[in-house]
C-alpha cells in the first residue's frame, strides 16, 4: 500500500507544483484577465455593430442586382464576427502579454478556442448541403479542436508519416484530410457561385435549349475549377490521375455505353433545339407529355394526368419523335358531328362556324374554323369542323369538349335534329300467322 501511495504521489507532485507555480504567477492572471475582458469586449461591439451591419447589407426584398446579391452573400458570414471579432482582440492582447512579461501560453489557448468556436459557427450556421456538412463536423471540428488543444503540430506529424497506398499511387493521411477540408471550402463556394450564374443566365433573353446549354456549361465550369484548384491545393500531383482517366475512358468505352450516348445525345437536343423545355411531345412508343426537365440523361416528360416519364435522351435522336411546340405555336384540332338527312345542310357552315368563332381559345389566324361534309353515314349525314387553337390539347378533351358543346348548343337552337342510329327490317314474305302487327 506505501508503494502504491508513493507511486501516486510521484504523479501527482509534478502536477501539483506546476499547477501551484501557474496560479501564483501574475503573468498568467494578466493573460486570463486580458482573455476575458477580449471577449466582453466583443460581445459588446457585436451587440452594437450586427444590427447595423445587417441593416445596412440587407437589401430590398424584389433587388436582383449584382451588387444586391453580394450583400446577401456577406451577410451568410454573420455568425462568424463574434468569434473572429474575439479572437483579433485576443491576439492583439496576446502580443501586449507577450512584450510585458515574456509569455502569452493562456492567452494564446484562449485564442484558439475563439478560432475553434467560429470553426464550429462556420460548419453549424453556414453549410447547409448535407454532404458538405458531414466532412465539416468529421474533418473540420476535431481539426480545430485539436488546434485549440495544442496538440495539432504532433498530430500533423503523424498524420504526414502515415500513408495510404493505392495501387502506383501513395496518400498521406494529412493530404487526404487537407484535401477534405480545401474540397469543402471550395465546393461550397462553387455551389454558391453556380447558383448565382444560373440565375443570371435564367433571366437573359435566349432560346430556352441554349440557356440550359448555358447553365449546364458554367456548372461544369465551376465545379471542374473547384475540383482542380482543390487537388492542387491538397498537393495531389494531376499527373497522377492519368491512370484513373484511362480507366475511366475504358469504363465509358466498354461499360457506360449507353450513359455516354445519352449524354451526347442531350447537348445535341440542347445545341439544335429539336426538343427543349416545355414542347408537348410524342414519341414513337405512344408516349406524350410536356417535357418538364431535360438532364445530362434523359429528359421528363409530365402527362396530362399529372404522371411523369423519364425518356433517355438517346430516344429522341434514333427514334421517331411529334414535336407539337407547346411553346407559343398554332394546331390545328377538328370535332365530328352529324345531322339528320332532313336537314338543309347548306345551313350548316353559316351555323357552327360563328359558334366555334366566338370560343376565345379558337383563333382566327393561319385559319378561321372550317366545317367540311365528311360523309353520309347509315344514320345522318356526317361533318367535321376544324379549328386552330394556341397550344396543345394535351388533356383529355381539353379544346374539343367546348368546342361540342358549342356545336350542340348552336344545332339545337336552330332545330336541327341530331340523329341516333335508327334500323329499318324488312320481313320476307310478311309476318308469321298469328303475330301482332
Amino acid at each position: 500500500m506505501n508503494d502504491l501511495m508513493n507511486t501516486v504521489l510521484g504523479y501527482v507532485m509534478p502536477v501539483y507544483e506546476i499547477a501551484l507555480a501557474w496560479i501564483i504567477d501574475p503573468a498568467n492572471w494578466v493573460q486570463f484577465a486580458l482573455l476575458v475582458v477580449a471577449y466582453v469586449a466583443a460581445v459588446f461591439i457585436t451587440r452594437k455593430l450586427n444590427p447595423r451591419l445587417i441593416k445596412a447589407l440587407t437589401p430590398a426584398a424584389d433587388s436582383q442586382t449584382a451588387l444586391s446579391k453580394a450583400r446577401r452573400f456577406v451577410l451568410i458570414f454573420m455568425p462568424l464576427v463574434l468569434p473572429l471579432l474575439a479572437f483579433a482582440l485576443t491576439a492583439i492582447g496576446e502580443q501586449v502579454t507577450r512584450s510585458v512579461f515574456g509569455a502569452g501560453e493562456v492567452i494564446a489557448f484562449g485564442k484558439r478556442v475563439f478560432l475553434f468556436l467560429a470553426v464550429r459557427a462556420f460548419v453549424r450556421d453556414m453549410l447547409s448541403d448535407p454532404l458538405l456538412k458531414l466532412i465539416g463536423k468529421t474533418v473540420l471540428i476535431p481539426l480545430a479542436a485539436v488546434y485549440a488543444l495544442g496538440f495539432l503540430d504532433p498530430v500533423i506529424l503523424w498524420l504526414g508519416a502515415t500513408t495510404v497506398p493505392l495501387g502506383n499511387m501513395s496518400f498521406s493521411l494529412l493530404g487526404l484530410l487537407r484535401f477534405a477540408v480545401v474540397a469543402t471550402i471550395m465546393f461550397w463556394l462553387g455551389r454558391w457561385s453556380n447558383d448565382q450564374s444560373s440565375a443570371l443566365i435564367e433571366k437573359q433573353d435566349m432560346p430556352p435549349a441554349t440557356r440550359q446549354l448555358a447553365v449546364k456549361a458554367a456548372e461544369i465550369a465551376i465545379f471542374g475549377a473547384a475540383f482542380l484548384v482543390a487537388m492542387n491545393i491538397a498537393g495531389v500531383p494531376l499527373t497522377s490521375l492519368a491512370v484513373l482517366t484511362g480507366a475511366l475512358g475504358v469504363g465509358i468505352g466498354f461499360g457506360l455505353q449507353k450513359i455516354a450516348s445519352n449524354f451526347v445525345s442531350g447537348v445535341i437536343l440542347l445545341l439544335e433545339g429539336q426538343a427543349t423545355v416545355g414542347d408537348y411531345v410524342e414519341l414513337d412508343g405512344g408516349e406524350a407529355g410536356t417535357i418538364v426537365k431535360m438532364t445530362a440523361r434523359a429528359a421528363i416528360l409530365e402527362t396530362f394526368d399529372g404522371k411523369w416519364i423519364v425518356v433517355p435522351n438517346e430516344d429522341f435522336i434514333v427514334t421517331r419523335v411529334i414535336n407539337y411546340s407547346d411553346s407559343g405555336s398554332a394546331n390545328r384540332y377538328e370535332v365530328t358531328f352529324s345531322v339528320s338527312y332532313d336537314t338543309d345542310i347548306n345551313l350548316i357552315p353559316g351555323i357552327i362556324e360563328p359558334a366555334v368563332s366566338a370560343l376565345d381559345f379558337v383563333l382566327d389566324a393561319p385559319h378561321k374554323p372550317d366545317v367540311e361534309l365528311d360523309n353520309f353515314g347509315d344514320s345522318g349525314i356526317d361533318f367535321i369542323v376544324e379549328f386552330w387553337v394556341e397550344g396543345i390539347d394535351d388533356g383529355q378533351f381539353k379544346y374539343r369538349s367546348h368546342v361540342r358543346f358549342a356545336v350542340w348548343n348552336a344545332l339545337k337552337d336552330a332545330g336541327i335534329e341530331i340523329p341516333f342510329p335508327q334500323r329499318v327490317l324488312h320481313v320476307k314474305g310478311g309476318l308469321p300467322v298469328g303475330a301482332p302487327e
